[in-house]
This record gives C-alpha cells, sequence and structure tokens, in this order.
C-alpha cells in the first residue's frame, strides 16, 4: 500500500490544490483533495487491466472551490438543515446564513467544501489527514474548533473516515459533519442508478414539509416507499405517488439507524446487479440521509473526463445526526461542550470486484 501526492492544480488568486491517491494491493485506488478535504474518486478494478472510478467528481480544481452539489466535500460544522438558519444554545440565540430560502443548508454558503485544508500524509496507515481551524464565529457558530478529517484504504477495499474536532474556550459549539461523496457502482459516468439496490438498516424516518425540514415526527417505513429494511432497486419506488417523494423529488430522507448506542454498526448497502460491485456503510451515527442526486443536471458542472451528469446519476450515503436536531431536543444532539473533545467514525467498504492481475 502507497501514498502518493500530486498537483491536482490552481484554483483563485493561483493558489494550487494538491491532490492525495490511497492504493492497495487489491488494486483499489482512492483520491483526495485538500480542497474541501474533498473525496474525488474511488478506482476499482473491472478485469483485464482497466478500472472504473465509482464517485461523482471533477477534474478541475475551481470547480470544488465553488461545488454547488458538494460532491465529495466534507460538510460541516454541520451538514444538512437548520430551520430558520438560527438556533438557541447555552440560552443565547444564534443566527446563521441562510442559502436555502429561510433556513441553513450545510452551514450556508461558506462551507467547508470550499476551503483549503492543511494536509499530512500518514503513509504507515495509508492515510491522509485534513485540518481545519474555526475561529469562534464562523459561519455564525460560537467557539473556537479545530477539525481534522482523516482518510484510510484499508487492505479489504474501505475506505474508513474518522472525525476529529477539540473545542477550546468556555462556549459549547455545534458539531455534526458527514461526507457528501455521490456514489454509482456501475462507474460515475454510468448516468442514472435506478437498477442499483439498495439496503438501508432502519424502521423509521423523519418525514419533512414542503422546504426539506424535519417535521418532528419519526415515522414507520413499513408499508411505504421508504422500507428499505430489504435491499430493492432503487428505482422501484422512487416515482411512487407518496406525498414525501413528491416533496423531495425523490429520496432526500433522514433514516433513523436501528440500535443506536453510539458504537460503529452496519448502515447501509448498495449493489450493482450489472457488475456485481458493493458498497457497505458503518458508522456509529444516529442518522443517515439517503440522497439520490434529485438535483443534479442543468446547473451542474462538467464531470470527470467531460462526463455530463445528469439527475439521478448518483446516491449519497450521509452519516449525521438527524438534519434540524437543535430544533429537536428529544433527539440525539450535535453539540460538544466547552473545552470537549469528540470522535466520530464511518467507513465505505467496496466489494465484487477482481483483484488486479497479480495482486495479492
Amino acid at each position: 500500500m502507497a501514498v502518493k501526492q500530486r498537483s491536482f492544480g490552481t484554483f483563485s488568486e493561483g493558489r494550487e490544490a494538491k491532490l492525495y491517491e490511497l492504493s492497495n494491493q487489491a488494486g483499489a485506488c482512492a483520491r483526495f483533495t485538500d480542497l474541501g478535504a474533498a473525496w474525488v474518486g474511488m478506482e476499482l478494478p473491472a478485469g483485464d487491466g482497466k478500472t472504473v472510478d465509482v464517485i461523482l467528481g471533477y477534474d478541475d480544481p475551481a470547480i470544488y472551490e465553488r461545488n454547488p452539489g458538494c460532491l465529495g466535500g466534507i460538510v460541516g460544522r454541520h451538514a444538512n438543515r437548520i430551520a430558520g438558519a438560527c438556533f438557541e444554545l447555552d440560552g443565547k440565540h444564534y443566527q446563521l446564513a441562510k442559502n436555502q430560502g429561510e433556513n441553513s443548508l450545510h452551514s450556508g454558503p461558506d462551507g467547508w467544501w470550499k476551503r483549503l485544508f492543511r494536509a499530512e500524509v500518514l503513509e504507515e496507515e495509508n492515510a491522509v489527514r485534513f485540518s481545519l481551524e474555526e475561529p469562534d464565529g464562523s459561519q455564525g457558530f460560537p467557539g473556537t474548533l479545530f477539525i481534522s478529517v482523516t482518510y484510510r484504504l484499508t487492505a479489504d477495499s474501505a475506505v474508513e473516515i474518522h472525525y476529529a474536532a477539540n473545542l477550546s474556550g468556555a462556549k459549547h459549539t455545534v458539531f455534526n459533519p458527514t461526507n457528501h461523496a455521490y456514489f454509482n457502482l456501475a462507474g460515475h459516468d454510468a448516468g442514472e442508478v435506478s437498477a442499483q439496490e439498495v439496503r438501508i438498516d432502519a424502521d423509521y424516518f423523519t418525514p419533512t414539509d414542503a422546504v426539506s425540514i424535519p417535521t418532528g415526527e419519526v415515522r414507520a417505513v413499513t408499508g411505504t416507499a421508504f422500507d428499505f429494511t430489504i435491499e430493492k432497486p432503487i428505482g422501484r419506488d422512487i416515482d411512487a405517488p407518496e406525498e414525501q417523494l413528491i416533496l423531495g423529488h425523490g429520496y432526500d430522507h433522514n433514516f433513523a439507524l436501528n440500535g443506536y448506542d453510539g458504537s460503529l454498526r452496519f448502515a447501509a448497502s448498495a449493489f450493482d446487479p450489472a457488475s456485481g460491485r458493493t458498497l457497505s456503510v458503518f458508522t456509529d451515527r444516529p442518522g443517515l440521509q439517503f440522497y439520490t442526486a434529485n438535483w443534479l443536471g442543468d446547473g451542474t458542472p462538467i464531470g470527470k473526463g467531460g462526463v455530463v451528469y445528469q439527475r439521478r446519476g448518483g446516491y449519497c450515503f450521509e452519516t449525521q445526526c438527524f438534519p434540524d436536531a437543535l430544533h429537536h431536543p428529544d433527539w440525539v444532539q450535535p453539540v460538544i461542550g466547552a473545552g470537549e473533545s469528540f470522535r466520530t467514525t464511518s467507513i465505505y467498504r467496496f466489494g465484487g470486484f477482481l483483484k488486479t492481475e497479480g495482486a495479492n
């Protein structure tokens, strides 16, 4: 296994972004950039010396600087939505920037996916660590927060994502990060994903209103299009005449993962029948946002290799605390106490592919 780094190109004001490649003896190669700490590629062997890249992304680092769909980026301090772009913490009101109507999406327009992170290669771990210091008041959140995101590629072709946060000072803060990778196990350039099958280990999901803010209800998936407790094709029910699908233009919902206790456990899986490739997701978070790229298409920048990404050309498994949990105190709260540290891990394990010839 090895870690390589090279220039990814330049973006604003002539600044350079770097690309970091982690590979293993199975022939898998994961690629990341310090711009947005983004996961930009996942190459898997496809036989006859060929590979297939199963993550949507861009060739130009300048696109990652704006990245309207957050492709592959690290999202924080708070992933997903906060109603009214505001919250109360320790008896104080905090106002965030509004970037989706009256609400905050992924912490507003100044998201982490646009930032240039510091990078550190961890050769012995086959990993790269990206870090960022967020001053008190950044994005409207309280507290000086030191965050790091470590990506590690294992021998069995799993990408481990380890998030760490250290909060200094006397204020509490919010911390609910996620990775916003879009997967397509048939290949990033393969188009619509309706035939790929998904399983989500969740008996309940959180319905939303017309602007994707959770209503506060935790609803059983039984008898609805949101029942993924048994693996099924993404396209089987996605256009069912259910209010939640109509409002979301497809799946863009948080699933309440079964058996949450803060430990690392199975959350979801995907399977591409045409190639046999698989993806399994593990997390210690209580929720998983399943998003079927309902807004890719018109206005999406040109993707890797000149590919024009289309609506529902990928899907996201975003591990998280529930969206808008700050307004629902009975849900797990994405809050770090003053002076505390916090760690969380999510794992994406790939399988069902042939090893590179001669690999062991």
